[in-house]
């Protein structure tokens, strides 16, 4: 709850994450639906945007569910709506499916990708608006969270007009405010301070890279393609992780605690152990190993 922080101008705001993880037993597949994929690593098949998976079943769960590592569709087991599908499903078209009708579903399958950017925003500001590091910004967060949800309630035709590419880059100044608020308060914490300034790898082509033991507290990785590094018993403590490649990144004994924008997307695409010390929000994937 908000309510701890006097700067914000909505102190009875409740900011849990609930409504922004995915409740498949209120969506109606949507995933499995508008979004396209290819015949890939990730994916057994292409399967072009509007059209159901195969494994789609007529009550919108997957046949292969609890097999989609196995059956090639390890794609789909590191896809995150936020909360996304329920929400288009049940309240932007009121409970209407697209089987219904033609033209439903077409705007259905447009507005879906545009309400997973925008509740993705949501889980953004709402982990910036619960550091203590953001206080001197928490008004800012605030109107910024309000009116993310503001777009979120629109109707169908106006979400599809919307212009989200300007509405993510006035999120993305807060989230960028929020990312060196928090690598001061790091600092100001660390008991040793050989390093001057912040390391800063946005967007760095880190695939495969030697990090073992690595010590990249509160660096800056937005971005950065970390797909199958060895960062195994890094230090990875209040680094920025929004937008980082993890994909099959080694992560076996890692400290991620107290990392910011990181996403149980990102975690379940990595390789990780027991050792592996996890943001207390994110779950230790099943498949990783004991």
């Amino acid at each position: 709850m908000l309510s701890e922080y006097h700067d914000d101008p909505n102190p009875k705001r409740d900011i849990s994450r609930n409504n922004l993880r995915a409740d498949c037993e209120n969506c109606f597949g949507l995933c499995c639906v508008a979004l396209p994929f290819a015949a890939s690593v990730d994916f057994a098949i292409e399967k072009a945007g509007g059209k159901p998976c195969p494994n789609l079943q007529s009550n919108f769960r997957c046949s292969i569910h609890k097999n989609l590592r196995q059956q090639g569709f390890k794609g789909c087991t590191v896809f995150e709506c936020f909360g996304a599908g329920q929400k288009v499903s049940q309240v932007t078209f009121g409970g209407v499916d697209w089987h219904e009708d033609q033209e439903t579903a077409k705007k259905m399958f447009k507005v879906f990708p545009i309400m997973q950017q925008l509740h993705e925003m949501l889980w953004y500001l709402t982990e910036a608006l619960s550091l203590k590091a953001t206080r001197p910004i928490h008004r800012e967060l605030s109107s910024a969270l309000d009116e993310t949800e503001r777009l979120t309630q629109l109707s169908p035709n106006s979400l599809v007009e919307l212009d989200v590419p300007s509405h993510r880059a006035d999120v993305n100044t807060l989230l960028l405010k929020t990312s060196e608020l928090v690598w001061t308060e790091s600092r100001r914490q660390q008991k040793s301070s050989k390093k001057s300034k912040r390391i800063d790898r946005r967007g760095a082509d880190l695939i495969g890279a030697k990090l073992k033991g690595a010590d990249l507290r509160g660096a800056n990785l937005r971005g950065a393609y970390l797909i199958a590094a060895d960062l195994r018993n890094a230090d990875l403590r209040a680094v920025d992780f929004i937008g980082a490649d993890l994909r099959d990144a080694d992560l076996r004994g890692a400290d991620l605690t107290e990392s910011i924008f990181l996403t149980q997307v990102q975690i379940n695409s990595a390789k990780g152990d027991a050792h592996t010390k996890l943001p207390h929000l994110l779950s230790r994937p099943t498949n990783w190993m004991i």
